[in-house]
């Protein structure tokens, strides 16, 4: 959590360890509350498309409201106009050897459907489950008691990198959560009730201390040995789509003590349970020398080909060549790349921490500059840019209504409290963004504390509202009221007015969820920095019950059915069961 390079750790202080405990009780937290008119008078579930081929997804560029060409530069270099500001965005695409390309002309489009049909594999299979980034929870859930308890737990470890202390489960953290295809699971090598169970779950989950942890989500048990790399994870990895025992993880931190290592992006077989393929974050032909990649990827399961952002300024187009013969017991890669580089009159640090989202052949990221960028998948033109006003970490969350798509974004107070004489607080900025045009639809600030530290304002992914509060918006801000306080805060989607609002006593970074419950009800869950996992009512912001975890909850939870799983600064993941 400090901000070293764009790097995060807990430092000493933030929580102190605590006993597990479960207490059933009413928030205490201030709720200011608002009018709410466009609260659903009926839950019926939109109809979604089943389109997959890219061809037909594809977006022409020249049809979205108001497009102009961009501005050949010469060299393969293009540029065009900023929203709503001074200046101009440049960019050019380059080959795997960082020679640029004068005329990208990809041999097939890459689009991605509805993010219903992301994959057809049970689970969450990145941040946020799907290219919509709306997704952290899977299945329905039976809540009655309306409870949380602990039902297994896992040690994990700890790096010492960058001067600070790195522990457990960082931003963002999230842990992935498959009910793989019978054949994967014979390919893998997994245990016979466990192939003959088509209830069982596994739980990936890339932490901290270099090991992705494999393990059955109903018991904790590990499914196979821990692969270990030896430097840490921070961000989330991504399961193939396709069902292909295929993981996807970049590294968030290049030392370990007194070891240093090489940036890598790494693949792994989970036959073999080992790292086969990847690639370098010290890149020649990237603008900033900062080789993280904390972005959870995207695979488009049609053109076989993964999008990832760096922190080195880079995003990353592969197509993979994967080959997955279940048969056989064997699945490889062959990666080939093409990359977009970009610059803005804003672009100081460069990069991009947040993980992408996708609607259709357009993509979308908040970067380290503070703007959003819109890039086409296909061909990598930067389509639009728009300022936000400081770092852009949180994910974008994207929902694509009758109305058309749109984005709900915001930023941090970061860069603003830079330097002698700079801000000690300021606004933060939520957003709705028209996803084809970039126009803003409506704005929301919050003033937060600027600490060099651990960054106040927006870095949880905010969840979208479904069924009962489907006209809500959730956010979780950090520092708002003070250095130690946050807000919890449900915004009314078409307009962007405050419904509830929620002090929190503990600030968090950790992305809230939504769960549907058999009942039809949606119950909201989130973790704060004092390790307090609250289940709450999205109507109202009221906590049903809450369970003290062991120091910070940093990074995101996910959850298949009943069970949530999350990680914390304690060394330890838990599996945790919603009653």
């Amino acid at each position: 959590m400090p901000r070293l390079r764009g790097s995060r750790a807990v430092v000493g202080g933030l929580a102190s360890a605590m006993l597990i405990g479960l207490a059933a009780c009413a928030a205490t937290d201030p709720i200011a509350t608002g009018p709410r008119p466009n609260a659903p008078t009926a839950t019926a579930s939109p109809s979604r498309s089943t389109e997959t081929d890219p061809a037909r997804l594809s977006i022409d560029l020249a049809d979205l409201p108001g497009f102009t060409a961009p501005t050949a530069q010469g060299g393969g270099v293009f540029s065009r106009p900023i929203l709503d500001s001074t200046g101009a965005v440049t960019w050019k695409v380059l080959d795997g050897a960082n020679q640029v390309i004068p005329e990208y002309k990809p041999g097939q489009p890459v689009a991605f459907g509805d993010s219903s049909v992301y994959t057809d594999v049970p689970g969450v299979l990145t941040f946020r489950g799907n290219n919509f980034r709306d997704a952290p929870a899977y299945g329905t859930a039976d809540v009655s008691e309306k409870k949380l308890q602990v039902v297994w737990t896992q040690d994990t470890g700890d790096v010492y990198a960058e001067k600070s202390h790195w522990a457990g489960a960082g931003w963002t953290g999230q842990p992935l959560l498959v009910n793989w295809p019978k054949a994967t699971k014979e390919a893998m090598g997994l245990s016979q009730t466990q192939i003959d169970d088509k209830g069982f779950v596994e739980v990936l989950y890339p932490v901290v201390d270099g090991n992705v942890y494999r393990l059955d989500l109903a018991t904790g048990r590990q499914t196979k040995p821990p692969i270990s790399t030896g430097f840490a994870f921070k961000g989330t990895g991504s399961v193939d789509p396709r069902g292909y025992p295929l993981l996807y993880a970049g590294m968030g931190l290049n030392e370990n003590g007194a070891n240093k290592g090489a940036w890598r992006y790494r693949i792994f077989d989970l036959i073999q349970n080992k790292e086969v393929s990847g690639w370098d974050g010290t890149d020649a032909g990237a603008p900033r020398d900062w080789g993280a990649f904390d972005s959870s990827a995207l695979v488009n399961a049609a053109s076989d080909t993964l999008i990832e952002p760096g922190e080195n300024g880079l995003v990353y187009k592969v197509k993979l060549n994967a080959t997955f013969d279940a048969a056989a017991r064997t699945v490889s890669v062959d990666p080939e790349f093409s990359k977009l580089w970009y610059t803005t009159p804003d672009s100081s640090r460069h990069g991009i921490e947040s993980s992408a989202a996708a609607y259709r052949n357009l993509m979308f990221a908040g970067d380290n500059d503070g703007n959003i960028v819109c890039w086409d998948a296909t061909t990598l033109q930067v389509v639009w840019v728009r300022p936000t006003g400081d770092d852009t970490d949180a994910s974008i969350v994207l929902e694509d209504t009758a109305e058309g798509p749109f984005l709900y974004v915001g930023n941090e107070m970061d860069k603003r409290g830079e330097g002698a004489g700079a801000a000690t607080h300021g606004p933060v900025s939520i957003r709705k963004l028209n996803a084809l045009t970039g126009a803003q639809v409506w704005e929301y600030q919050v003033d937060a504390k600027y600490n060099k530290d651990v960054n106040g304002g927006l870095m949880a992914t905010p969840v979208l509202g479904t069924g009962e509060v489907s006209d809500l918006v959730f956010f979780n801000i950090a520092k708002t009221t003070s250095d130690k306080q946050g807000s919890l805060v449900a915004l009314d989607k078409k307009t962007g007015a405050v419904v509830w609002n929620r002090t929190l006593q503990h600030f968090g970074w950790s992305s809230p969820l939504l769960v549907t419950g058999t009942d039809g009800h949606s119950y909201g869950i989130v973790g704060d920095s004092s390790g307090l996992l609250h289940l709450f009512d999205p109507n109202t912001g009221v906590d049903y019950s809450t369970l003290q975890l062991s120091q910070n909850i940093e990074a995101s939870p996910a959850v298949y059915g009943n069970m949530l799983v999350v990680g914390t600064y304690a060394k330890k993941l838990y599996g945790i069961r919603i009653s």
